[in-house]
C-alpha cells in the first residue's frame, strides 16, 4: 500500500522519530518495488511532485500545522527526511538503470563463435563500367577529363557550336526545352544539352591550345524509348586542338583507341559524313570482332554485324573554323579534331545486349551478370 502522510498531533522528538521511521520503511519498500524507468518516474513524481508529492505534504502537514516551539525541531526532521528520500530516489534510478543496461547488453551479445554475415558487394552499373574504360584509353593516351552542366543554354549546346538558327536539331521534336524560356533572346534559352560537346567550347574559353580532353557524362534528347532508344543517354566525346594537328592524327588515335577496347586485332575505316562542328566528318567503324570481320560466324549470317563485317562505332572529324570564332582560337595557327560514341552503344556491343532499356529497369537479376 502506498505511504500517506499522517497527521501529527504529537510533536515530541520519539513522536517525530517514529513518524520519519514509518516513512522512511515505506519509502524503501516502494523503491525495491520497482522494476523499470517507467515506475522510477512514477515513483518519483508520488515522493517529489512539487503540488502534492509526500514532500510537500510534509511541509503542509508536519511543519506548518507545528506549534511555534516545535517548528524548529520538525523543520531539522523535514529536512533530513527530504535528504534520504532524494538519495533513495537517485538511488532507486540508478539500480533500474544498471538493470536495463545489463538486459540489453544481454540481448544484443554476439556469439564470436558463430560464423558471420556475408555482405553481398556491390559492382559498377554496366553504363559506368563501360563509360570509366572507354575514359581510361584516352587518359593513358594523356587526355585530361571534363565535365560541365547537363542544363545548358542555346548558345553553348548549338550556337557556338556552328548550328545555324534554322538547323532540324534544334526543333522542340528533337531537344528538351526548359519551359517559360520564350521571353528570352534564342542564344539565353536553357534546355536540357543534347550532347556533351558544349563542354568543349567551354574547356577551349578557359584555356588556349594545346588541349586534350575526353568528356563523359548524360545527354538528353525527345527521343520515344524502345530498344533501341532512350531520351535519356550518355555519351564520351573527345577534342584535341593544337598546331599542325591532322586527320591522320585523328585515324590513328582513334585506331589505337578502338583496339584497346575491341581488341588488337580489329580494324577501322572511315567514309564521309556530315556535323555542324567537324569539316570534314566521318564515322568510324571497326570490323566485327565476334567474327572476324568475315560477316559469318559457325557458317552463319553474324548478327553481330549484321553479315557486313563492319559496326559503325562513333562520329569525328576536324574541327571546323567557324569553332574557333566562338573561343579566341586563331584558326590559322590552330587545328584540332573531335570525335564522339555513345556509352550504350558500346556497353550492347561488348557484352551481347539486345535491348537498351535493361540498361535502366534496375533487374539485379539482369546486373548481377556483370559481377
Amino acid at each position: 500500500m502506498s505511504y500517506t502522510v499522517p497527521k501529527l498531533e504529537d510533536f515530541s522528538p520519539s513522536a517525530l522519530d517514529a513518524a520519519a521511521r514509518d516513512l522512511k520503511s515505506a519509502l524503501q519498500s516502494e523503491s525495491a518495488a520497482i522494476s523499470s524507468e517507467a515506475d522510477w518516474k512514477v515513483l518519483r513524481d508520488r515522493w517529489m511532485a512539487r503540488k502534492n508529492g509526500v514532500l510537500t505534504l510534509l511541509n503542509d502537514q508536519w511543519l506548518k500545522a507545528a506549534p511555534g516551539p516545535a517548528k524548529r525541531e520538525v523543520g531539522q526532521r523535514v529536512n533530513e527526511v527530504k535528504k534520504v528520500v532524494e538519495e533513495q530516489i537517485d538511488a532507486a534510478l540508478v539500480r533500474v538503470s544498471s538493470a536495463v543496461s545489463a538486459s540489453r547488453l544481454e540481448q544484443e551479445r554476439v556469439d564470436v563463435t558463430l560464423p558471420g554475415d556475408r555482405r553481398n558487394l556491390g559492382i559498377e552499373h554496366p553504363l559506368i563500367r563501360t563509360m570509366n574504360e572507354i575514359v581510361d584509353v584516352f587518359k593513358r593516351m594523356g587526355y585530361s577529363v571534363a565535365e560541365g552542366p547537363e542544363v545548358e543554354t542555346d548558345y553553348y549546346n548549338f550556337e557556338s557550336l556552328n548550328f545555324p538558327p534554322n538547323h532540324p536539331a534544334r526543333d522542340t521534336q528533337d531537344t528538351l526545352v526548359i519551359k517559360g524560356q520564350q521571353g528570352k533572346p534564342l542564344r539565353e534559352r536553357l534546355l536540357m544539352r543534347t550532347h556533351t560537346s558544349p563542354v568543349q567550347i567551354r574547356a577551349m574559353e578557359k584555356q588556349q591550345p594545346p588541349i586534350r580532353i575526353v568528356v563523359p557524362g548524360k545527354v538528353h534528347r525527345a527521343d520515344t524509348a524502345d530498344a533501341t532508344h532512350s531520351p535519356i543517354f550518355h555519351q564520351v566525346e573527345g577534342l584535341a586542338v593544337d598546331t599542325n594537328i591532322t586527320f591522320c592524327d585523328l585515324k590513328g588515335t582513334l585506331d589505337q583507341a578502338a583496339k584497346a577496347m575491341f581488341g588488337s586485332s580489329v580494324k577501322t575505316r572511315f567514309y564521309p559524313s556530315f556535323f555542324p562542328f567537324t569539316e570534314p566528318s566521318a564515322d568510324m567503324q571497326i570490323s566485327c570482332f565476334k567474327c572476324g570481320g568475315s560477316g559469318r560466324l559457325n557458317g552463319e549470317r553474324c548478327g553481330m554485324c549484321k553479315a557486313s563485317g563492319w559496326i559503325e562505332i562513333l562520329g569525328s572529324g576536324m574541327v571546323d573554323p567557324n569553332v574557333y570564332g566562338f573561343v579566341d582560337y586563331d584558326p590559322k595557327k590552330y587545328s584540332g579534331f573531335a570525335f564522339g560514341m555513345g556509352v550504350e552503344r558500346i556497353a550492347i556491343l561488348k557484352y551481347g545486349v539486345d535491348d537498351i532499356q535493361l540498361f535502366y529497369q534496375g533487374d539485379v537479376r539482369f546486373l548481377r551478370q556483370f559481377a
